[in-house]
């Protein structure tokens, strides 16, 4: 799989899925090659910026104890993985739609790609890179949603009821990543 076609996945739902669907890449083999490398990344990436940048990047910033809360922060990040793969295939079939356990975790490997990405944005000393980066990922992360189910579900399901099922998911995603947040500042 070239990177055109990784670039293709959130704006289609032909381009690429099918490729990474015939892989039939194995639940343990998405952990250890996407999930397990891009999810140090956030938590790499906000130690460096919690040690470097302070209370000038953020008020309140400087003084956590930032070796507990990304250790925290990747294992929350590799259970998120887990729960997100059974609760996409849950979503999927409670609207009557098929999806198989490997293409529902292959959607949960895939879909927080941009999230993970955007963490990147903590090399830059500036909150509102970050927070732009964040929108946007989230916007993408959605349409990854949307696309992969549209491509995955083995029976083709229209648009209003992907479009639910995406909310579903994406909701539940949001909700999660929220309380991620909300224990990072807590700590």
């Amino acid at each position: 799989m070239n990177v055109s076609s990784l670039l293709k996945l959130p704006f289609s739902s032909n381009g690429g899925w099918g490729e990474l669907q015939e892989r039939q890449l194995s639940i343990p083999m998405l952990a250890w090659t996407v999930v397990v490398p891009l999810s140090l990344l956030p938590p790499v990436l906000l130690y460096y910026a919690g040690t470097h940048y302070g209370d000038g990047f953020i008020a309140g910033f400087g003084g956590k104890e930032w070796r507990h809360i990304t250790t925290i922060l990747f294992l929350a990040e590799l259970l998120t993985f887990f729960v997100m793969g059974w609760l996409i295939h849950s979503v999927v079939e409670s609207h009557k739609l098929e999806i198989s356990y490997n293409d529902a975790y292959l959607l949960a490997a895939i879909a927080p790609l941009p999230l993970w990405l955007s963490s990147l944005a903590l090399l830059v000393p500036a909150v509102m890179v970050s927070v732009l980066a964040v929108m946007v990922a989230m916007v993408l992360s959605c349409t990854l949603v949307y696309q992969g189910l549209r491509s995955l579900c083995h029976r083709s399901p229209d648009d209003v009821l992907t479009m639910s099922v995406t909310y579903t998911v994406m909701a539940a995603s949001l909700l999660a990543w929220g309380i991620l947040m909300a224990l990072v500042w807590a700590y």
